[in-house]
C-alpha cells in the first residue's frame, strides 16, 4: 500500500460506499494491456510493474512516466514536455501529472475523459487513470502519424470526420453567390402581397351608396 493511501485512515459510511463503487470499475484486464502498451511505447528500458491496482498507481504517480508516454506520441524536437526530471518531491511529480493532462487533452483526449492528479496520486479514481489511458491510446491509434507503436487491437479506432477544405478561389466565389442571391431576394414579395417592411398602398374606390349620391358621368 503506497504512503498516501495509507495516511488516509479507514472510509466509513457513505464515502466507503461510493469509494467501493470507484474500485469496482478497475479492470485488471485493461492494467494489463496499458501496462504492455506503455512499455512498448516508451523502450524497453522500462521495468514494468507487478499486477494489482497499487502497483500500477505506484508505477505512475511520480508522473515521469506519463510524460515519456505523451512525448513519444509527437516526432523528435516537438514533444509537449520539454523536460522530464527525476525527483522525489511531491509538488513536482503533481507537476509531472498536471503536464501530462495537459498534453493530452492539447493531444485530442476529450476532457470529460481526463482524470483529475489526485485520482492517481491518492489513487483516488484508479479507473478513471485508466480511462484516460485508454482514451489516449485511442486517440493515438486514429491519428495513424507512425508514432503509435504496439497492437492495434489493443484500443479502439475512432471514426474519422472527414472535413472538406476549400480553396480561397471557391470560398471568394461561394460568398459572391450568396450576396446575389440576397440582392435579389430583397424586397421580393409573395403574390399579391407587399413586402415585408414595405408600405402598401390602398386604392379605395367609392361607389354611389358609399357617398349617398351618383357620380356625375
Amino acid at each position: 500500500m503506497s504512503a498516501s493511501m495509507a495516511n488516509r485512515g479507514p472510509s466509513y459510511g457513505l464515502s466507503r460506499e461510493v469509494q467501493e463503487k470507484i474500485e469496482q470499475k478497475y479492470d485488471p484486464a485493461s492494467e494489463a494491456r496499458l501496462v504492455e502498451w506503455i512499455v512498448v511505447q516508451c523502450g524497453d528500458d522500462l521495468e514494468r510493474p507487478e499486477p494489482g491496482k497499487q502497483n500500477f498507481q505506484k508505477w505512475l504517480m511520480s508522473g515521469t512516466i506519463l510524460c515519456r508516454l505523451i512525448n513519444s506520441l509527437y516526432p523528435r524536437g516537438q514533444e509537449p514536455v520539454k523536460k522530464i526530471t527525476e525527483t522525489k518531491m511531491v509538488f513536482k511529480q503533481m507537476e509531472k501529472i498536471s503536464q501530462f493532462l495537459q498534453a493530452a487533452e492539447e493531444y485530442g483526449v476529450n476532457r470529460g475523459d481526463i482524470f483529475q492528479t489526485v485520482d492517481l496520486w491518492e489513487g483516488k479514481d484508479m479507473a478513471a487513470v485508466q480511462r484516460t489511458l485508454t482514451a489516449l491510446g485511442s486517440e493515438a491509434l486514429t491519428k495513424d502519424d507512425g508514432h503509435y507503436r504496439g497492437d492495434k487491437d489493443w484500443f479502439h479506432r475512432k471514426a474519422k470526420v472527414h472535413k472538406r477544405e476549400f480553396s480561397e478561389e471557391q470560398l471568394r466565389q461561394g460568398r459572391s453567390l450568396i450576396g446575389f442571391q440576397m440582392g435579389s431576394n430583397r424586397g421580393a414579395s409573395q403574390s399579391g402581397m407587399a413586402g415585408y417592411g414595405t408600405p402598401r398602398q390602398i386604392m379605395r374606390h367609392d361607389s354611389p351608396r358609399d357617398n349617398g349620391h351618383q357620380s356625375n358621368p
